[in-house]
């Protein structure tokens, strides 16, 4: 049997040496034959069996090859999804990315992304489709638990984490590319907004993606100031080419990413993904009369190879078996991340101390609710992993008390619940959203509406959809959408009224992805814990925190307000909406009003200060904050060194330029670096085209949340 390398192969290791991937990738492409160069630009699969199996066997239960050319060794792109794990396969389902956001550290980001690359490559995948950046504008979006925050530069510096976690096994692709927070109207709304919020607010976290070197960016369903995104082109060639430079591929988000297939190829669009559907029935004709041309797809098609050889040339060369899929390591480090992830929002005394950590000799604990006993790891759209396990709040805690009586209450029933906290030593209820109330969503409006389903080829004789057509028509009923409230279920809430008034001793662990408003009941219990989507080994890191084998260091990546009316306006039946720069925190400080919990709160088992700041010289808008911080409690800890900058002349906006997270034992003092950029305080320049930084001095607050009383201040001259 030959031995001999393929042309691909070549390439590779010609690329490995210094040779450019670009060159290598016109070789390759000049010896396709033209059935082949344009099956590089979509799925490899035909449209009607791969919806066949997507929606009759399972999404992505394999990777899904696009562009694949055997006899030349190009393996083309082989997706896999995300973002909480590798979707493909039974994977390690980690938290959610939200409660990854909440860790606040990079470094651990990096970790989960390496995990998950590995176990994409054991699966033979080799692209990674979960760098899930999207800014949620309002809290009530379905898909919130998919991103880390509603903040631009904590997104772009997490995003990037993940990216090159998972780049050292596969390519990573960013999305959904741009402006993209609206589930229900996903693949109807128009969002319009101007150049200089698309800039300053939306686009700088995808910037920060590219410079890290993403090998992809996906764009969004909906539209942008009146073009589809999968054809837009001002976001798909003028900024990501012209305007940053960034020679990656760009690929369509799935089955409705866009509208025109000569249309999306002239305006940079790379691949469709993920079947054999618009391209593959369009193109052929649009070459013929004129409306595209071999050029474009000779463009699209070098990129795509071009980044096929890139990554292979870099990544790391033996792929892992099939046994590190939620292996001991992968499972242990999701646990990891679930206790850090978890937020101590309120941690009142109850007589002479707070009620957590729970004593060790607690013997008697009420467990209450029906989210208790749920796995509960996320939504059931296309990032639910198919985990071998999972630790649900209760089994968490019977296993961190063997001992304990536990005592589980799931029926929505206050009298019950308060009888059973009554006869506790403490109750804890957990409390919150599942898949119906929040996540991915495709309904039987989707599936019936002609736009949607003119984009479809037609149905052959004898596909299964054909005669069960309502598996897609109802396929996506149970996904919940947007959400259609910020509070909790009415019941739920008296349920936690009824168990606090029972027991002085309540804990509510609440679990969800975004803001939930809580003003009808965190004044009336002691201790409430963010818990979020905590992922297959969530019920054990909870349990970890509640009994304090966890010091507590979760912080808010957003801010809760006290009240709906200070939030953005939101209407998930919208066609049209134009976004402005305030949300979250940035609006809160807009209408002069105090929050719930401000941006990056979060308390621990201990206390924490900021002893002193300085600041390293500015170079490019970019400077080292080194700071002291001292654990003045008794329990060693993680905290998060947060920096928030503003103008020093006038009024001026409070904006996140800096994080760091530090590990500081009890008692001790420990130095931290916290890298600082001055770009999210800039203003964007039409004539220039690019952000033009502070021309003004420059404060800095270096302390632990939002307007921090106990922030130290750092004050930085004038830039230019």
């Amino acid at each position: 049997m030959s031995t001999q390398a393929s042309p691909f192969d070549a390439a590779v290791e010609a690329v490995r040496s210094g040779d450019d991937p670009t060159e290598h990738a016109r070789r390759l492409y000049a010896q396709l034959t033209d059935e082949e160069r344009l099956g590089l630009l979509d799925g490899d699969t035909p449209f009607w069996e791969g919806m066949a199996e997507m929606f009759l066997e399972g999404y992505n239960l394999r990777p899904i090859v696009q562009g694949q050319v055997e006899r030349l060794g190009v393996p083309g792109v082989r997706f896999v999804d995300g973002p909480r794990g590798c979707v493909a396969g039974q994977g390690t389902a980690f938290p959610v990315s939200m409660a990854r956001g909440a860790t606040w550290d990079v470094a651990l980001e990096e970790r989960v992304g390496d995990a998950i690359g590995q176990e994409i490559r054991a699966m033979g995948g080799n692209f990674f489709g979960g760098v899930c950046i999207n800014l949620p504008r309002h809290p009530a979006w379905g898909r919130a638990q998919e991103t880390y925050g509603d903040d631009s530069y904590h997104l772009g510096e997490l995003g990037a984490a993940l990216t090159r976690g998972t780049q050292r096994w596969v390519m990573a692709c960013a999305k959904h590319y741009a402006l993209n927070s609206m589930e229900n109207a996903r693949f109807t709304v128009d969002v319009t907004a101007d150049e200089a919020t698309l800039h300053e607010v939306y686009l700088p976290h995808f910037k920060r993606v590219v410079d890290e070197g993403v090998a992809a960016i996906m764009s969004a369903y909906n539209s942008v100031n009146g073009q589809w995104c999968g054809q837009n082109e001002y976001l798909l060639t003028e900024v990501l080419r012209d305007l940053w430079g960034w020679d990656g591929i760009t690929v369509s988000d799935f089955i409705w990413g866009l509208r025109d297939a000569a249309a999306s190829l002239h305006a940079g669009l790379d691949l469709e993904e993920p079947f054999a559907q618009q391209r593959a029935r369009d193109l052929p004709a649009a070459l013929a009369d004129g409306r595209t041309s071999w050029d474009l797809v000779e463009r699209a098609g070098v990129r795509l190879l071009a980044a096929q050889l890139r990554s292979y040339a870099a990544r790391t060369p033996q792929a892992p078996d099939v046994s590190v899929m939620a292996d001991d390591e992968h499972r242990a480090l999701a646990r990891e991340v679930a206790a850090r992830a978890m937020v101590l929002l309120k941690n009142d005394p109850v007589g002479e101390a707070p009620v957590l950590p729970l004593d060790p000799s607690t013997t008697r604990i009420a467990v209450i609710g029906r989210l208790a006993t749920a796995p509960n790891m996320g939504d059931k759209g296309s990032s639910d992993v198919r985990a071998p396990s999972h630790v649900t709040p209760v089994d968490g805690i019977r296993a961190a008390y063997p001992d304990a009586d536990v005592v589980l209450v799931t029926d929505d029933d206050p009298a019950a619940a308060a009888e059973a906290a009554h006869a506790a030593d403490v109750a804890i209820v957990v409390t919150g959203f599942d898949h119906v109330d929040e996540g991915e969503y495709v309904g039987s409006d989707t599936m019936t509406n002609p736009d949607l389903l003119a984009l479809f080829p037609p149905a052959p004789e004898g596909n299964p959809l054909a005669s069960e057509r309502n598996v897609v028509m109802t396929g996506g009923e149970v996904m919940g959408g947007d959400r259609a409230s910020l509070t909790l279920r009415p019941v739920d809430e008296e349920i936690i009224r009824a168990v606090a008034a029972a027991n002085p001793r309540t804990v509510v662990a609440v679990v969800a992805a975004g803001t939930v408003l809580m003003e009808r009941w965190r004044h009336d219990v002691p201790a409430v814990v963010m818990m979020w989507y905590a992922g297959m080994e969530g019920g054990h890191a909870l349990a970890e925190v509640l009994r304090g084998a966890a010091n507590p260091s979760g912080r808010l990546p957003f801010a809760i307000p006290t009240s709906s009316e200070h939030l953005p306006s939101f209407d998930r039946d919208a066609t049209a909406i134009t976004y402005d720069r305030y949300h979250g925190q940035r609006l809160l400080d807009r209408l002069g009003v105090e929050p719930a919990y401000p941006h990056g709160f979060g308390l621990a088992y201990t206390t924490y200060a900021v002893e002193d700041a300085a600041a390293g010289p500015v170079l490019d808008g970019r400077t080292t904050v080194t700071a002291h911080v001292v654990n003045t409690g008794a329990r060693d800890g993680h905290h998060v060194v947060q920096v928030y900058g503003r103008r020093a002349e006038g009024a001026g906006e409070t904006a996140l330029v800096g994080f760091a997270t530090v590990a500081v034992a009890a008692g001790e003092r420990a130095e931290v670096e916290v890298p600082v950029s001055l770009t999210p305080l800039g203003r964007w320049n039409g004539d220039t085209r690019q952000i033009d930084l502070p021309d003004v001095p420059v404060v800095l607050e270096v302390g632990a949340h939002a307007h921090d009383a106990g922030a130290v201040l750092v004050h930085l001259p004038a830039t230019t």
